[in-house]
């Protein structure tokens, strides 16, 4: 008789501590290693980029697979080309007469401040909340970490292409993950995250299209210095849902400022038309296919990334609250709650959209009642 071992219900109770344990483990590691899963994240985003750029090449230009995908990669590092020379050398001394007149143009904002009382007690109280605080601690990061910014870059931008040259091996890698009774379920929703995360990034890319070529023409129009600079930037940053056109608007009136005061009131007058533009036609007219995520949760989730994976996570913080939006529709009200949502066309993550997945079922089944 072995009286230390342990009866059935204790059993239960010791594999359920088990689990508890090994479920910890997995998301402590995952919190230690978030770092590394936003910039696989990011890799991710840009080979469904890389993807579509080949999908088009290949209707379009009727190139081969191969040409196709080695054409999108060798557009997409020439766009970053273009954009690394627009900031360096084309728009180097708009930057630069930006960084040399912003130390005065706060000198200046502060000594208006300070006219009335309660703009003094404002200038004081920011000055002693920045003081030693960690937002001074984060911009020196910033700054000491350019070359951590750059690597960052870097590792995006060759996990994006080993992703797109050969996504099957990591698709099917996360299938065997599964059980397999499950993994139609996960391949479904797979394909549900593809679907929307290609018409997210067009919706994506038509908005900051557009908000670069307002804002661009309307500092024109205000004799802002270097509208183009300001243009592409303010359109870059619409990438990052409200924190990205609120840091954009800052060196654009930083430039208004050194011309005039008038420039400035223009400056301001036209990032707040466009502002008007973008959110009540623009936004609701792309977006319309695409997940509709209410503006609180878009704010709160932003920052919640941010506050998780850092700076470098509120670049990708968008795609992953789309990519959250669409699991849990299609996990767990779809597959575990049983509603009525449907599934998108047969896709995996980065390929192309095809037949519905129920329309290819029957005609597999068709094929094995009526064989040729």
């Amino acid at each position: 008789m072995n009286r230390l071992a342990p009866d059935e219900p204790d059993a239960r109770f010791i594999r359920r501590v088990l689990w508890i344990v090994v479920i910890v483990a997995l998301v402590a590691a995952l919190y230690l290693a978030r770092h590394l899963l936003i910039l696989a994240f990011g890799s991710v985003l840009i080979a469904i980029v890389i993807h579509a750029i080949a999908e088009l090449y290949a209707t379009r230009a009727h190139l081969g697979s191969k040409r196709a995908m080695t054409a999108a990669i060798l557009t997409l590092l020439g766009f970053l080309a273009l954009l690394f020379w627009l900031f360096g050398v084309e728009f180097r001394a708009q930057v630069n007469t930006l960084v040399v007149a912003l130390p005065g143009l706060l000198d200046q904002f502060q000594a208006y401040m300070s006219q009335s009382p309660v703009g003094a007690k404002v200038v004081d109280a920011v000055r002693a909340a920045f003081a030693g605080s960690r937002v001074a601690q984060d911009i020196g990061e910033i700054v000491r970490g350019a070359g951590q910014l750059l690597l960052n870059t870097v590792l995006v931008l060759f996990g994006a292409i080993f992703f797109a040259v050969d996504p099957k091996i990591y698709e099917r890698g996360v299938l065997l993950l599964v059980p397999p009774s499950r993994r139609a379920a996960l391949e479904d929703a797979l394909g549900d995250v593809g679907s929307t995360l290609l018409l997210w990034l067009r919706a994506q890319l038509i908005q900051m299209t557009a908000m670069g070529l307002m804002v661009g023409v309307g500092l024109w129009a205000a004799g802002v210095p270097s509208p183009a600079m300001l243009g592409l930037l303010t359109g870059l940053s619409e990438f990052i849902p409200y924190v990205g056109p609120v840091a954009a608007m800052l060196p654009a009136l930083g430039l208004a400022a050194t011309a005039g005061t008038d420039q400035l009131l223009w400056a301001l007058g036209v990032f707040a038309a466009v502002r008007i533009i973008q959110t009540n036609f623009v936004t609701p007219f792309v977006t319309s296919r695409v997940v509709a995520i209410p503006p609180a949760l878009s704010l709160f989730a932003i920052i919640g990334t941010g506050a998780v994976f850092g700076l470098f996570g509120l670049f990708f913080s968008g795609g992953i609250l789309v990519v959250t939006f669409t699991l849990v529709r299609s996990l767990y009200l779809r597959e575990m709650l049983g509603e009525d949502i449907p599934r998108s066309r047969e896709r995996t993550l980065f390929t192309a959209m095809g037949t519905p997945r129920e329309a290819n079922i029957d005609k597999q089944s068709e094929k094995r009642e009526h064989p040729i």
